[in-house]
């Protein structure tokens, strides 16, 4: 709804203005990963990726919008009001005007994204809202949330659809492109891990919600031991099966849950709960990229560092 003239306020003025205020800085909030902000100015600066993006357009408003929102239901004060408040709460806590969110029928736990910068939304699977309680919801509409803020939404967009027949033509001619998307997505992921953490304020909660994710079983999850989880992380780093992440879009979930707990000791998070000083957000990023690297000794964007788009993105 627009604002009434004559008013004199400028909502998204004042949107812009309470991030820069909440979060510092016109680049990325201060919780962004540091290798996302790289990789995504790169790509910005690439002209291909730019052809893929403007046909990517294109097609999502010819074509994608009404097909899906046709089978989803929108959420909003009256339709899933539960749902409705945590998304209210992530934006009040992000400082980013209320996402448009909508439940799919659909039985894989899964949430994510969809659009372009000006037209986004969040889709929630069914499943999930059956299987999280309401912190874990907190954490992942907050990780989706973090998505629109930090302006991941077309790139993103961009990576699902070339994984469908409808742009496989993109595939044919951009393979570059996909992996270099696959390689700064990973980084993505990171920061709106971070963010979706600011969201349900506990590691504990967070970390439950990978768990439920990589099990999958109602009956299990009482069983669930996270520490025991985590041992799969340096368990994973021999063998050359450990070369698939390269093709991954997401990082690995125990390495997700180490970099969280990293973000937890920082000076950022730590103000948020109204604690004490942490440890600063380079000495975080460079902890994360030491956790979240493929090669063992190879930094996976530290600071900025190999991530160029045009190599592909991973050491």
């Amino acid at each position: 709804m627009s604002e009434p003239r004559g008013s004199g306020f400028d909502f998204s003025r004042y949107v812009s203005r309470q991030k820069r205020e909440a979060y510092g800085g016109e680049e990325g909030p201060r919780y962004a990963y540091s290798a996302d902000l790289t990789m995504l100015a790169a790509f910005r600066r690439m002209k291909p990726v730019e052809l893929a993006a403007a046909a990517i357009v294109r097609m999502y408003k010819d074509v994608l919008k009404n097909q899906l929102l046709g089978t989803m239901t929108r959420v909003g004060p009256k339709q899933f009001p539960s749902i409705y408040r945590i998304a209210e709460d992530c934006a009040k806590t992000l400082s980013v005007p209320v996402p448009t969110v909508y439940v799919a029928n659909n039985p894989f736990v899964n949430a994510y994204t969809f659009g372009t910068e000006e037209d986004s939304f969040i889709v929630v699977h069914s499943a999930l809202i059956d299987h999280f309680d309401e912190g874990e919801l907190r954490f992942v509409i907050g990780h989706e949330t973090g998505h629109i803020q930090n302006k991941h939404v077309i790139y993103g967009t961009i990576l699902q659809l070339l994984k469908t027949t409808l742009v496989g033509m993109l595939r044919v001619i951009l393979p570059p492109v996909e992996i270099a998307l696959h390689a700064w997505y990973r980084r993505a992921e990171i920061t709106c891990d971070r963010a979706g953490l600011l969201c349900c304020k506990s590691v504990e909660v967070a970390s439950r919600s990978f768990l439920k994710m990589a099990c999958g079983s109602h009956k299990l999850y009482a069983e669930l031991d996270i520490e025991s989880y985590l041992e799969q992380l340096d368990e994973g780093r021999s063998g050359m099966g450990r070369f698939a992440e390269v093709f991954a879009s997401h990082p690995y979930l125990p390495k997700r849950i180490q970099a969280l707990r990293v973000f937890a000791e920082s000076d950022v998070y730590k103000q948020a709960l109204g604690q004490g000083k942490g440890i600063s957000m380079e000495e975080v990023d460079e902890k994360t990229s030491e956790i979240i690297q493929i090669v063992k000794g190879k930094s996976d964007g530290a600071q900025g560092k190999d991530t160029d788009p045009k190599e592909g993105g991973e050491s």
